[in-house]
């Protein structure tokens, strides 16, 4: 069954019950706004901006955003992107779209204008939500963007440009839209990279979004007791798959917009969160914090906390050890996944695993997993090979791209592309990436994109864009710049070309030196991470 079903049920057995919390700590609410199905109670000064919202209103809302979008001629199988920060119209929004029998787009909120406008293109959105932190990205391509396409903002103040979706919605039935949607309909689309840095859109069915709902209940025993915390932003597989979990069990979610320490233990305190899953970047910034004293345990109610989960990137065994000295009585997991694989637990730790981490884990509920060689036959255990994995999250395509689907998609297996061992326990630990995506802090940066921007400064003559270790996220960029002969140039020059990227693409450590480069062309990236990893460790132990 789909995963609309799961809302229609939480809505007739709990509706009276809150699914989502909306907590902005750094944002103080003094309004009091009355809306068609629920108010926003008017907070004090000193609490934080905190709305919620029951299963009930939660799928009339749905219900208000499905019923408009057929009302604006969307049907089965059209596309509609959503491109907003975390808030309580992104899920009603989402399951709305879903209603239909469209196909929900998620967009990341760091695209800049170019890649909104390339990735509606590459989806073929019919429509786009989008939120007011987004009007001038919006704006500087509507001309274009709104070609064919159906522009609706999500927030006070709605632009020109752009129609109002408090107006659209608010006349709408909250009753469901009789549509015939079965596990096979396609469900979504998100966006994925490798090595080139251009996005794929990544087409997933019904069938997958109920695998990952299940497979996260079946993980981490979520129950109706359970609350659990959601940090990261919804376009992204890992947040969104872990909170339905959530959707599966019928119980609470806070959606938290901050990621300093003292928020996540307030958020966890004050909204009695039991699962919890963090970035590495988020985990050392707590542990430093208690280490130094800025932070007390005692100042906090938190024995209700019971699992600590974390993924995106590689983790640090050192740091977990050091989470368990405050936390001993915490479950915890790993999480490893693709957004080809509908996002986090393909592999995963399981919990009483702890003395494994280090390791991405085992296959997860109803996944398999292999490892191959070039050829595409299984290595012997110990030996390194490509990490292929199975089950009923695989992708469906790539949207409109036969040829890379074709490459990553062989006889149900999907090719991940990362290079990993398995243990004589049985437990895979990842090796190196085959692609060149850097991760840091849980981002994927494309070390292309930046390359060729670079490669626009008048003084460099070649560039090699890599990841370098970092004890707190994981991987920072590092650009390995080759200068035009009889030129100079320094650091800060650079760094100021470089205020054009966005801040998350700036490199982090820039190198002069010479790029080297095989005999086809190629950079040797290889070398260059044994050489300058190899470095980079070393000042990270003195900096300690």
């Amino acid at each position: 069954m789909p995963v609309m079903d799961l809302l229609e049920r939480n809505h007739a057995l709990y509706g009276d019950e809150v699914a989502l919390v909306e907590l902005n700590p750094s944002q103080k609410e003094t309004r009091k706004i009355t809306w068609k199905e629920y108010e926003l109670v008017q907070a004090t000064s000193n609490q934080p901006y905190r709305r919620e919202l029951t299963w009930s209103v939660f799928d009339e809302k749905a219900n208000r955003v499905a019923n408009m979008l057929l009302s604006r001629g969307i049907k089965k199988g059209d596309r509609v992107a959503i491109l907003m920060f975390n808030c309580l119209e992104w899920l009603p929004i989402y399951f709305g779209i879903l209603k239909t029998g469209a196909i929900a787009v998620p967009f990341n909120f760091r695209f800049d204008s170019n890649e909104i406008q390339y990735c509606a293109d590459l989806a073929e959105v019919h429509i786009l939500f989008f939120g007011p932190q987004f009007i001038g990205r919006i704006e500087a391509i509507e001309e274009k963007l709104a070609r064919g396409r159906l522009l609706i903002y999500v927030g006070d103040g709605c632009p020109t440009f752009a129609e109002s979706y408090m107006e659209l919605v608010s006349d709408c039935s909250s009753q469901p839209p009789k549509i015939e949607i079965t596990d096979q309909d396609d469900a979504a689309i998100y966006f994925s990279s490798g090595t080139t840095g251009f996005p794929k859109a990544i087409l997933h069915n019904h069938e997958s979004l109920m695998q990952a709902a299940e497979m996260e209940m079946v993980h981490h025993k979520t129950n109706r007791d359970d609350t659990f915390l959601c940090i990261p932003p919804l376009y992204h597989t890992g947040a969104k798959f872990h909170w339905m979990g959530s959707l599966w069990a019928g119980s609470k979610a806070v959606l938290l917009q901050g990621t300093n320490p003292k928020t996540i233990l307030e958020a966890v305190s004050n909204e009695h969160c039991t699962l919890v899953w963090l970035l590495v970047p988020w985990v050392q910034d707590i542990l430093t914090a208690l280490d130094s004293g800025e932070l007390k345990l005692e100042d906090y109610q938190l024995d209700q906390w019971r699992l600590m989960h974390v993924g995106a990137q590689p983790v640090p065994p050192s740091l977990i050890r050091h989470w368990l000295d405050y936390f001993p009585n915490h479950d915890y997991d790993t999480n490893y996944g693709l957004s080809e694989s509908t996002g986090p637990g393909c592999v995963h730790l399981g919990l009483g695993n702890v003395n494994k981490v280090g390791a991405i884990g085992i296959p997860g509920y109803r996944w398999q997993t292999k490892i191959v060689d070039e050829d595409g036959q299984e290595v012997k255990q110990g030996d390194v090979g490509e990490l292929c994995v199975k089950g009923p999250g695989v992708m469906t395509c790539y949207y409109n791209d036969p040829k890379a689907t074709a490459e990553v998609l062989k006889d149900g297996w999907l090719y991940t592309g990362d290079m990993a061992m398995q243990d004589e326990d049985g437990f895979i630990f990842l090796v190196d990436r085959k692609k060149d995506v850097i991760v840091s802090g849980g981002e994927n940066i494309y070390p292309v994109q930046i390359e060729d921007f670079l490669r626009n400064f008048e003084k460099i003559q070649d560039v090699a864009v890599i990841g370098l270790p970092d004890h707190r996220l994981g991987e920072i960029t590092g650009a390995i710049i080759q200068i035009k002969p009889g030129m100079t140039c320094t650091e800060d020059e650079v760094n100021d070309f470089c205020l054009q990227l966005p801040r998350y693409k700036r490199p982090r450590k820039i190198i002069f030196a010479d790029v080297p480069r095989n005999a086809t062309g190629k950079i040797e990236k290889p070398l260059l991470r044994k050489r300058y990893g190899a470095e980079r460790l070393v000042e990270q132990q003195n900096m300690a």
